[in-house]
């Protein structure tokens, strides 16, 4: 071979090497966008940081948007993405779940808002009509984990992780001061005390990591002190996405000569994506409480949501205890205090300090019927240990652990164990009425049939009920009042709670419960709203009972009255 033809296969080599990076893999796609102001200006130099959010990512891919305001990256792996863009005088903008794929070019615009033009927002009058493009109705049917369905603008798009949008909350109010009385879980002293007691929330922007939410509860009636305080750190600055980390301390008195209760719970809950169609969540809570001892439990949590052909999802799930998943217009401020609220049931089994516990096991689908309802399906099993049930009565047995303010006690009732079945329809009829129903078949605690006086624990069994629920929330269009009235129909006598997971999942308590939320002039710069909480308004459920230790009365929900008035600012 000549040395004229190796220098040729030689060029050859070089030129079809070097042209490879020029051709797209089949395997990776291309991102083009373009980053503006609020008044649609370009903007030159910002950074644009893309990350992959695969388990297997490599490193960030780090742009800069050129005189024009545009950015690109040629050769992105297929997958979902995060784009974070900064830039001086600007808040951060972050766009997640962006979606490559080697069939086309993703294009995108982002706008960045200042501090400014935040502000020039909430100035906008009430009356004044808002935009298509400035509001999303989202379609929630069961925990944030799962896929759901966005109505917006006329379109159904189903996104593979859901986000919770804040678009009702005011991201100008940084802080929240409430005047309360009462509490909606009387008779557990590991919980918020049911007197009249303030409490506050505030936020703080850390910039690139997120926000920092600080909450407090302080209560002080017949000379027992009671209080709790909370911090929560969300690193993506946004409720729903990404990871949540919160640190919950409480503290009160038993009576004024009684023990002091205090209590610890750290959680722990996050979320990703994998692929274009799976999405997982996952979590767990450390807590430790007790009186004259303590005792601790750690909860785990996970679950799996796919997105199956044909607008069908599904998900699978195991937790210890609900996923704290405030409503689509709860605020972040809303959710901190929320937090203050949530240790599990202390209770005494003899003479020593335990927890209620459990552990739920679901397997769910959901459909869309149209833009506006939705049904789901699922069966479940649930398991516990210690299953807390509540009452009043003059039995004084060591296991009776009684609640100063609300003349209610806690009792071990021992081991219980059921499946289920639950059916749930949705249904939003306008933008200020919707409404779900939900069907369930499941077991709870009831008293056996020959009971005796023995102890209370040996006269309870595990008894199926069918119940039938419904909850409708609507908004009054001209005054702003938000009315939320549920009711929960029950089969046959029960002492505990029947389908416990999704009571909290789809806010349904039992019997007949309401709550009213009315917004207040205010000639100061604040939001004022009267707050009004109800539960088992009727008294319905309660069972006497006579047992070893005395005559009980068994209350298996709780009827209370919550209200106050709420400051934001």
């Amino acid at each position: 071979m000549s040395i004229r033809m190796i220098r040729a296969l030689g060029l050859g080599l070089l030129l079809s090497t070097s042209a490879l990076p020029l051709s797209a893999a089949p395997n990776h796609g291309k991102l083009s966008g373009v980053v503006v102001d609020a008044s649609g200006t370009p903007q030159l130099g910002a950074t644009v940081l893309v990350t992959s959010e695969s388990l297997l990512s490599s490193a960030p891919t780090e742009l800069l948007t050129n005189d024009r305001g545009r950015f690109s990256a040629e050769t992105l792996p297929a997958g979902a993405y995060s784009i974070r863009v900064t830039l001086a005088g600007f808040l951060p903008a972050i766009e997640q779940h962006i979606l490559i794929s080697s069939e086309h070019t993703t294009l995108l615009e982002i706008v960045m808002n200042s501090v400014f033009t935040s502000l020039e927002k909430l100035r906008r009058g009430a009356d004044q009509p808002v935009p298509a493009d400035e509001w999303i109705w989202v379609l929630r049917s069961s925990s944030a984990t799962r896929p759901v369905l966005r109505w917006q603008d006329g379109d159904i798009v189903i996104d593979s992780v859901p986000r919770q949008v804040e678009i009702s909350q005011s991201r100008g109010n940084h802080g929240r001061f409430d005047l309360t009385s009462g509490a909606e879980h009387p008779g557990s002293i590991s919980n918020l005390a049911s007197s009249p007691s303030s409490a506050f929330a505030y936020e703080m922007d850390l910039g690139s990591n997120g926000r920092l939410l600080l909450a407090g509860q302080m209560s002080y009636d017949g000379q027992v002190p009671a209080g709790g305080f909370v911090t929560q750190w969300i690193p993506s600055g946004e409720l729903g996405r990404g990871s949540v980390t919160s640190v919950v301390v409480r503290e009160s008195r038993v009576g004024p000569e009684g023990p002091t209760f205090r209590g610890l719970r750290m959680s722990h809950d996050n979320q990703f994506a994998v692929g274009d169609r799976v999405s997982v969540r996952y979590g767990s809570d450390y807590v430790a409480a007790g009186l004259t001892g303590m005792t601790m439990a750690v909860r785990p949590r996970a679950e799996v949501g796919v997105q199956l052909p044909r607008g069908w999802l599904a998900s699978a799930l195991v937790a210890a205890s609900p996923w704290q998943n405030p409503d689509n217009s709860a605020s972040a401020l809303q959710s901190a205090m929320d937090s203050l609220d949530v240790f599990p049931t202390l209770l005494m089994r003899n003479g020593r300090p335990v927890l209620e516990n459990g552990m739920h096991e679901e397997i769910a689908v959901e459909h869309a019927l149209s833009r506006s309802s939705s049904i789901t399906a699922a069966v479940f099993h649930d398991r516990s240990t210690h299953t807390a049930v509540f009452g009043r009565g003059s039995a004084n047995g060591a296991d009776y652990l009684r609640d100063f303010f609300s003349d209610v006690f806690a009792y071990d009732a021992g081991i219980s164990s059921s499946l289920g079945m639950r059916a749930v329809y949705q249904q939003k009829f306008t933008d200020n009425l919707s409404a779900t129903m939900v069907y369930a078949y499941a077991g709870a605690l009831a008293m056996n049939d020959n009971a005796t006086e023995a102890a209370l624990r040996d006269q309870l069994a595990t008894r199926y009920r069918h119940s039938l629920a419904g909850r409708f929330t609507a908004t009054v269009p001209h005054t702003g009042t938000k009315v939320s009235a549920g009711y929960k129909w029950i089969s046959g006598t029960s002492i505990s709670h029947q389908d416990a997971f999704g009571e909290s999942l789809y806010h349904l308590d039992p019997y007949l419960s309401m709550e009213i939320r009315q917004s207040l002039p205010s000639f100061f710069p604040c939001h004022m709203q009267a707050l009004a909480d109800f539960g088992n308004l009727l008294a319905q459920g309660y069972v006497p009972v006579a047992t070893g230790d005395g005559p009980v009365v068994l209350v298996p929900s709780y009827r209370y009255f919550r209200g106050g008035l709420s400051i934001q600012f």
